[in-house]
């Protein structure tokens, strides 16, 4: 099932509907950039299976991811990769080549198989070549960066449901590159994690990471691992995201299943400053732009898997004597992720959406264009 074009409220001036994606249960909206060309990965989780009763965990997951290229003012797909499960895509390049991991949540058609691999493809000759499968167990998220002249991988994976083990720890986890190859670094324990974000505040190396039912938790670098710093919430967290405005630190906290928050830097700890919106809140987006800071707000459902509302309304700020205001709502579908990009000199955003009102995969996700300077 897919929405009209003009289902945008009538007061819309933001965002308006410029291409949609023929997509089933796109669970991320990943662009980047090879040379000068825009590039979309969107990993899907599955497919829906004739007959079978609905359910947002159901469906066959052996599926693929696709991948388009931006052209004469479109995306067009170019190719499609085997991503059974896909729940996150990350491009990232470093000494030895340019890269594209994707986090494999399950396989299976029911029933489903959580422990599987991540496979991280490498470019080579224009064309993705499997580099390496990294055993996994309900992998959610992906995030790469480096510290002190090392790289480092952090895999958020865990799930905790009657009758489903780990083959291995089923933990959080930290992978480093030694001579070519991701061996484990740390183990964070986290039990059902979704997301990471690192960055740097008074000289100090943080990672925030978000877990479902664990408490989602900052750590700080102490020069040799990463040690505890501070909780934000002891279940239903998504999502970090950290940036830096009117000489302050600022670090946003969504919680599917209570409030996203705000959070300023004090010169001690990261203190609450502002609500931004109740349940449902599953990822961020930042837009820099020259009209402004704005934020995405991305919301995924209200609700149980059993029984769950996925038709949110997703919101879109613009920072204002130091707080965020709403400038305009956007109809989300089981809402996952968003990107922001600028093509053809104009700016865009990527909004994945993975299930329909009936709570069935097939839904298109949809590129926005953006007219920042209404806001």
């Amino acid at each position: 099932m897919q929405q009209d074009s003009d289902f945008l409220s009538p007061g819309a001036k933001i965002l308006t509907v410029h291409q949609r994606l023929a997509t089933s249960g796109a669970r991320c909206a990943h662009i980047f950039m090879i040379g000068t060309t825009v590039n979309l990965v969107v990993p899907q989780l599955a497919r829906d299976i004739p007959g079978q009763a609905p359910h947002m965990n159901a469906g066959d997951s052996d599926v693929e991811a696709i991948l388009y290229r931006w052209n004469e003012g479109q995306f067009i797909e170019h190719s499609r990769l085997p991503c059974p499960g896909g729940e996150d895509a990350l491009c990232f390049q470093n000494d030895e080549g340019t890269y594209l991991a994707f986090a494999n949540l399950r396989t299976g058609s029911g029933p489903y198989q959580p422990n599987t691999n991540s496979l991280i493809y490498r470019e080579v000759d224009g064309a993705w070549r499997l580099d390496e499968a990294v055993p996994s167990f309900a992998a959610k998220q992906w995030h790469h960066f480096s510290l002190d002249g090392r790289e480092f991988l952090a895999l958020a994976q865990g799930l905790t449901i009657p009758h489903l083990s780990p083959e291995g720890h089923g933990r959080s986890v930290l992978f480093e590159r030694i001579d070519g190859k991701w061996e484990e670094f740390q183990v964070l324990g986290g039990r059902w994690g979704y997301n990471w974000c690192d960055f740097v505040v008074d000289g100090h190396y943080f990672l925030a990471y978000a877990d479902h039912v664990s408490p989602s938790i900052i750590y700080r670098w102490d020069g040799s691992r990463f040690v505890p710093y501070q909780s934000f919430g002891e279940q239903t967290g998504r999502a970090f995201l950290h940036f830096r405005r009117d000489g302050a630190d600022w670090l946003a906290f969504a919680a599917i299943g209570g409030v996203s928050t705000l959070y300023r830097w004090n010169g001690e700890l990261f203190v609450a400053h502002q609500s931004l919106g109740g349940a449902g809140g599953r990822e961020f987006e930042l837009i820099d732009s020259e009209h402004g800071l704005f934020l995405v707000r991305i919301c995924f459902i209200e609700g149980t898997p059993a029984d769950p509302k996925t038709d949110l309304k997703s919101q879109l700020f613009k920072w204002v004597d130091g707080t965020f205001e709403l400038v305009e709502e956007f109809p989300s579908f089981g809402g996952t992720d968003s990107s922001y990009f600028q093509a053809d000199g104009k700016d865009f955003l990527a909004v994945s959406d993975s299930l329909t009102p009936d709570v069935r995969y097939r839904q298109d996700m949809v590129i926005y264009a953006l007219s920042l300077d209404r806001a």
